[in-house]
């Protein structure tokens, strides 16, 4: 007789505004829900591995947002991308799918998107994971400076910021900072997928929009940081030390509004699940049960 307890992942689509978003959820929706918003280039899929290791304790629910994964992605001249619109679009989600008390775990672009979401509806947030989700300027390495730079001059920089979308850059973001001894627990499809997804017609279009539009993220840092005054909502940073997109000074900057904030700096780069899924996910559970 099998002891497998593992608990199974769905995968499910909901249709959003006349679009298709996918999503994975795994454990009792009876149980306290995790929200995971993933970042740039990647989708749902970076959170596989955490979703297996919690689901037996919590419900999560992992979208991919439009023009990422296996969600709809419209032409950029037909549909407008920027994170006001993708929050838009996960908000809609959740509530289609009657998710309306959860903690959020938030990564890279997942972070402007799911900080708007506690901001404005601070009822519904239990906690706040960060991995690498900047929310102060501290968190900005050099690697920013192209894009702000192409945020003000588009047609300046665009073929410079195309390198970005290149399947060199797309590997470096999972390698970058990751001590020798650990590059051998990333598996390459974990870029080859991103690669694949940032290759189809027209994504390259999408990607260059997100990248200008980022630039408005920063004007709702100070809605952010009085959301964490006025709310102290339990937060814990996981975040690579050694990453070299958001600085682990943006990690640190979030005790500045938040006294008890939990901080925890890895020996790790940007996409720290993959070589140190064990101890995150032990991180998670611990706060999760404290934070509910």
């Amino acid at each position: 007789m099998s002891t497998d307890t593992t608990v199974p992942t769905r995968f499910r689509t909901a249709n959003i505004d006349g679009l298709d978003v996918f999503y994975r959820e795994a454990g009792d929706p009876e149980r306290p829900t995790l929200v995971l918003l993933h970042g740039f280039p990647t989708s749902s899929h970076m959170y596989r591995g955490l979703i297996a290791d919690l689901a037996d304790e919590y419900h999560l629910i992992a979208p991919d947002h439009i023009g990422f994964g296996a969600s709809a992605a419209p032409p950029a001249d037909t549909f407008p991308y920027g994170f006001e619109k993708l929050t838009e679009i996960t908000l809609k989600l959740l509530d289609r799918i009657g998710v309306d008390r959860f903690a959020l775990y938030v990564q890279d672009y997942g972070a402007p998107i799911g900080l708007r979401i506690a901001a404005r509806h601070p009822e519904r947030v239990t906690g706040i994971v960060t991995q690498s989700g900047n929310a102060y300027t501290e968190g900005f390495t050099p690697f920013w400076d192209l894009l702000f730079a192409h945020a003000k001059d588009r047609a300046a920089h665009e073929s410079a910021v195309r390198e970005l979308l290149t399947p060199a850059a797309t590997r470096w973001q999972y390698t970058h900072g990751v001590p020798a001894d650990r590059l051998e627990l990333i598996a390459p499809e974990t870029w080859l997928l991103d690669q694949a997804g940032l290759e189809r017609p027209g994504n390259d279009a999408i990607q260059l929009q997100l990248f200008w539009d980022y630039q408005f993220n920063l004007d709702a840092y100070p809605a952010f940081h009085a959301y964490f005054r006025a709310h102290r909502p339990p937060l814990l940073a996981v975040w690579g030390r050694n990453d070299e997109i958001f600085g682990p000074a943006g990690a640190e900057a979030f005790a500045r509004d938040l006294p008890d904030a939990e901080i925890h700096l890895l020996d790790a780069g940007h996409f720290a699940l993959e070589t140190h899924g064990a101890e995150i996910a032990a991180l998670v559970r611990d706060f999760l049960r404290r934070a509910a």
